[in-house]
């Protein structure tokens, strides 16, 4: 990772840090971010001590299930999302937390953002003009109004759409058109980096591929440096320069897109490779998929960290976790995620299937009607003894906040009895004397 040192500045210099392992120039670098959202018992933690480098010009993909913290991660690089710890530097300044007016314009003219929901991110009510050129009337990046028609035409070209569309509202445009609208309204402001919040899951298999070389056409052209945030690992492998995998809001692994493929360690990682669907339907469905199991790790007293095993590929694991994972890479032998089964190993694992234990998953970590609402709470003031037994029957059903609830209310109920007791012992005691 960078060691760029954090500048204090009102404006960004024109180039960033130079990562001193790879030579190239760090445009955006994540150090030990966590995002935590709510306080108290209901504080939730999105993201762990996320950390990993946007180097310029490249294609970084962020990939990872749904829930995982991807687009929050996404959302607190263009400042919307606050970090709870940690850091975010964009060119060496610290853009995260409290910054200078000034410096926080200069992050929405140079950071951009494409939504993973055309509809909800555009406004019905603007004709798709003044959505593209909103923009450019904040920063006033246009001479005079004829240079602004200019530059609005021509993006709108760019994307595929025609001029006539410009005076029409969003809700006259399909899936696919809106995303384009969306792409122009970002590319429009040249901006040097683009968070691209899975822009392609909402459309058409046919749009995607449109949509995918508009992205690298303007990569290639303006010099764009894009966040591609995704949960397909087959869609970003051919437009991705580096990939970071995240898992239940930790990075578990950072490399080059071949070298990811070709040497997947992290068992998550692995699990999404296998998941990857094969064209020929026969070896599909023959194929055994690799199942990610987080109890294989033991991290009670080991702790893991990101480590670099080499040619720059970072994994997240305790000491033992990397010693072996440095031995697999030092073999260089690619490893295989996909195991395509025989008939008759297909039928026999099948057969075994009904045999195994099922053990019971827990889906969630509190059930929906776990709240641990004040009303337990003041309940079990007026009935401690009752709210400490039901209270049992809630912690063994895995109702915690309930539990917590009756349980604290209980306990309040009880010392409040106690006092009371204590007080007409000694009334009775003052007055027999």
């Amino acid at each position: 990772m960078s060691n760029a040192q954090e500048a204090t500045a009102k404006h960004f210099p024109e180039h960033g840090p130079i990562d001193p392992q790879t030579g190239k120039e760090v445009l955006v670098s994540l150090r030990n971010v966590d995002i935590t959202f709510g306080k108290g018992d209901k504080a939730f933690k999105a993201v762990k001590n996320a950390s990993f480098d946007i180097y310029k010009g490249e294609t970084f993909s962020l990939i990872g299930e749904s829930g995982s913290g991807k687009t929050t991660i996404g959302r607190a690089v263009i400042r919307v999302n606050p970090c709870s710890a940690g850091e975010i530097l964009y060119k060496g300044v610290r853009i995260s937390g409290k910054i200078p007016h000034s410096l926080d314009r200069e992050v929405i003219r140079n950071i951009q953002m494409v939504f993973q929901d055309p509809a909800a991110s555009l406004n019905e009510r603007a004709t798709v003009d003044y959505i593209i050129s909103e923009g450019l009337y904040n920063f006033h990046l246009y001479k005079d109004e004829a240079d602004r028609v200019a530059k609005v035409d021509n993006i709108i070209k760019e994307v595929g759409l025609l001029p006539e569309h410009l005076t029409r509202y969003p809700h006259e445009f399909s899936g696919g058109q809106r995303q384009r609208i969306g792409l122009a309204r970002a590319m429009v402001m040249e901006p040097e980096l683009v968070v691209a919040d899975e822009p392609i899951s909402a459309l058409d298999v046919s749009i995607r591929a449109q949509v995918l070389n508009l992205l690298k056409k303007f990569q290639k052209e303006q010099g764009t440096t894009y966040l591609f945030i995704a949960h397909d690992l087959s869609i970003v492998r051919f437009i991705s320069d580096r990939i970071g995998i995240i898992y239940k809001g930790e990075i578990v692994e950072v490399a080059e897109a071949e070298e990811l493929f070709d040497f997947p360690m992290h068992p998550y990682t692995r699990s999404l490779i296998s998941a990857i669907p094969i064209p020929d339907p026969v070896l599909e469905k023959n194929k055994e998929l690799f199942t990610y199991d987080p109890s294989v790790h033991d991290y009670s007293q080991d702790k893991p960290e990101m480590v670099d095993i080499g040619h720059n590929h970072f994994v997240f694991g305790n000491k033992a976790e990397i010693e072996h994972y440095k031995q697999m890479r030092a073999q260089g032998k690619k490893l295989k995620s996909i195991t395509i089964l025989t008939p008759e190993e297909k039928a026999k694992r099948e057969a075994e299937k009904p045999q195994q234990s099922g053990r019971q998953e827990i889906i969630l970590d509190h059930p929906v009607h776990d709240t641990g609402s004040f009303w337990y709470q003041f309940l079990a003031f007026l009935l401690p003894i009752l709210a400490l037994l039901v209270g049992q029957v809630f912690k063994h059903k895995n109702y915690l906040r309930n539990f917590r609830a009756l349980k604290k209310g209980a306990i309040a109920g009880l010392i409040f009895r106690l006092v009371l007791i204590v007080l007409f012992v000694l009334l009775i005691i003052l007055a027999i004397i």
